[in-house]
């Protein structure tokens, strides 16, 4: 095991499965998602950049909402049925450990990076390249696993940044840094942002249905994600 997770499009080999999957789905339709869109709040006339956009699930409840997408996604896969679900936005294929040189500075109104920040391995040159095409008074928002949940999963030092590999239910294989919450204050920090709010979201009472068990443990333990607004510092 090596101190990085690397470049591969890791959700690529699965795309199809996720995106019908995340669409209705207990963590993505019921929790993180209502969390995120609630943290943007009105996006009526804005452009909204959708960075690690995924099947495009976000994307199409902003276009509803009346932004103007621009998304995109390590997964040539994912990029597709970003743009069969919601044809209005712009997506393209795009590693974001590389700079967005397809973006000139203060170009979007808002950032959204949803549960992919820990697929990175230098996620404050990332921060930086979102920090700089976001216009003046603009926000970012973005999620990432609970950070006291990869701890009680996991075990070993709380404190200590480093690369889990792990199989989920489905038989997904994933690469990914746990890395303590400070860890991710101080990246945005360096990025030249500010944080105006940390949620610890719960599921929406629609969740109870699918899962009693997720519904009420969530509602009471910190092992599912977390989401933040951040703004540019000045």
């Amino acid at each position: 095991m090596t101190d990085a997770v690397g470049r591969d499009a890791q959700y690529e080999r699965f795309a199809d499965e996720f995106a019908e999957h995340a669409e209705n789905g207990f963590h993505n339709a019921h929790y993180d998602r209502p969390a995120c869109l609630e943290l943007l709040g009105d996006v009526a006339g804005k452009r909204v950049l959708d960075v690690a956009c995924g099947p495009g699930l976000y994307a199409a409840e902003l276009v509803a909402r009346g932004a103007q997408v621009v998304g995109c996604d390590i997964s040539p896969r994912m990029v597709e049925l970003a743009a069969q679900r919601a044809p209005s936005a712009e997506f393209r294929v795009h590693d974001l450990a590389e700079p967005l040189d397809w973006l000139p500075d203060s170009s979007v109104d808002l950032v959204l990076f949803a549960l992919a920040l820990e697929y990175l391995d230098d996620r404050a040159a990332a921060l930086r390249e979102l920090r700089r095409v976001l216009r003046p008074g603009g926000a970012l928002v973005l999620s990432r696993s609970h950070p006291t949940g990869d701890w009680l999963r996991h075990g070993g030092n709380y404190f200590e940044s480093r690369v889990i590999e792990e199989i989920w239910s489905r038989g997904w294989q994933v690469r990914y840094w746990a890395t303590p919450l400070e860890a991710t204050c101080e990246e945005l920090c360096e990025a030249g942002f500010l944080i105006e709010r940390l949620r610890e979201p719960r599921p929406t009472e629609a969740a109870a249905a699918i899962s009693p068990e997720r519904y009420e443990r969530l509602h009471r333990e910190p092992t599912g994600f977390l989401a933040i607004r951040a703004r540019p510092s000045s």
